[in-house]
């Protein structure tokens, strides 16, 4: 387990899938914000959940995200897009409607900076959040993220258009303890 100093981010256990499914993926506003694709139902055990593990994936590093003290499940967070190529990868975390407004999310980032940086040797993190998710800028920011860009109109939310901030940061500039 990889750990920060409010979470630790461990493999996906099967009992995870149910939760995460639950909270996160049929909640449809949510996983509407969250994702770049129509919101679908998924039939609970599926194969098809966004939350399953394909452990011979190499370019997808999912883990669940528990509380350091006591181990309670409080959300997703993922390396994806990883291009060993470019030694680039994309981030995204996910956490439970309890687990927000806890901090959470900046220590999330700090370990995924962490492990991209420190474990798979990447020199360049990135994140797209919609322009009007200040909890993923704050937390973003404060690991260091500097904002690249706007992609206007970019993501399709709930019957309208909205934009999205593309964020990066690269290995030398990555400051191990601003976590904040």
């Amino acid at each position: 387990m990889l750990t920060g100093s409010k979470v630790g981010l461990r493999a996906r256990h099967e009992d995870d899938i149910p939760i995460l499914q639950a909270e996160l993926h049929d909640d449809v506003a949510n996983f509407s914000r969250s994702n770049g694709r129509p919101w679908r139902p998924i039939t609970p055990g599926s194969k098809d959940s966004p939350f399953a593990v394909d452990d011979k994936e190499q370019a997808y590093a999912p883990f669940s995200v528990v509380e350091l003290e006591g181990g309670t499940l409080v959300g997703d967070a993922t390396l994806w897009k990883i291009d060993t190529h470019n030694r680039s990868a994309h981030l995204g975390l996910g956490l439970l409607p309890s687990a927000r407004g806890k901090g959470y999310g900046t220590d999330v980032v700090a370990v995924l900076c962490h492990y991209g940086f420190v474990v798979r040797s990447l020199q360049r993190l990135q994140i797209e959040t919609l322009s009007d998710n200040e909890a993923m800028l704050r937390a973003a920011e404060r690991n260091g993220f500097v904002r690249e860009g706007v992609l206007r109109s970019a993501g399709w939310v709930m019957g309208e258009f909205l934009d999205e901030v593309l964020l990066g940061l690269l290995v030398q500039e990555w400051k191990p303890d601003s976590k904040g």
